[in-house]
């Protein structure tokens, strides 16, 4: 597949579920991708702040067995690369004062990431305040954005642009207790010509939808369909109804 089939334009509104591989064992994670098939999103990331029960290549194989939605890798840490996934968004953390995630991970992965160029959108990562520690703030060792903070999250994102980096990607966090507001989403939104993906702490139909109505052009969920105590047919039948609409 061409790469141009994964870069994301200003007026995309798609959808993304991202798996950490080691949140699931192999029997769980096929019931996954099974229920992620019935919403079938344009996406599935693959990430995690730590990748300790197994290879980001094994579940790669595995998930391609059930699923021909393409998979997109989130990569926190070099070991996380594979050639086996459909593309990657290459993070450089521009939140964060960390040099180890802005450029040391980078250099430790070069000579794979030049083998791997062609499947690479470099991305813009900026962690944001969801209310309470996540894994990837203490993970990363660097403090979020904090939430109302909205000109500090402008002018990074502009900067990353500035830079060349090719889309910006806030994220509240895995097990966010409260999503980036929307009025930060629109404010980023709006000061970039890049695309902008969101994700953490979305669980409902309705905030999805309005993510994309205030700029985002992916929206990223993944505990959200973890946790959800109605049935998944339920969020996928709401949710491809929003589609049909023209969203």
């Amino acid at each position: 597949m061409r790469m141009d089939t994964y870069q994301l334009t200003k007026t995309d509104r798609k959808l993304a579920i991202l798996i950490d591989p080691d949140k699931h064992d192999s029997d769980e994670l096929f019931d996954t991708i099974n229920r992620i098939n019935g919403i079938n999103p344009d996406y599935i990331l693959i990430g995690g702040s730590l990748i300790v029960g197994s290879s980001v290549s094994d579940s790669v194989d595995q998930i391609k067995q059930c699923t021909d939605i393409p998979i997109v890798l989130f990569p926190g840490h070099f070991t996380q690369l594979t050639q086996k996934a459909d593309h990657i968004f290459l993070l450089s953390l521009i939140s964060g004062r960390n040099p180890d995630l802005l450029i040391g991970q980078h250099v430790l992965s070069a000579p794979t990431l030049k083998k791997l160029r062609n499947k690479i959108t470099p991305t813009g990562y900026m962690i944001v305040d969801s209310g309470r520690p996540t894994s990837v703030s203490y993970m990363s060792n660097t403090a979020p954005i904090p939430s109302d903070k909205i000109d500090i999250a402008e002018c990074t994102a502009m900067a990353g642009e500035a830079l060349g980096l090719k889309q910006i990607y806030l994220d509240a966090g895995s097990g966010a207790l409260n999503p980036i507001s929307l009025e930060m989403i629109k404010a980023v939104s709006n000061c970039i010509d890049i695309p902008l993906i969101i994700g953490g702490g979305i669980k409902e139909v309705s905030h999805i939808q309005n993510c994309w109505n205030y700029g985002a052009n992916l929206v990223v969920i993944g505990n959200g369909l973890e946790e959800k105590t109605k049935p998944v047919a339920d969020f996928a039948t709401a949710l491809h109804g929003l589609i049909r609409q023209g969203y």
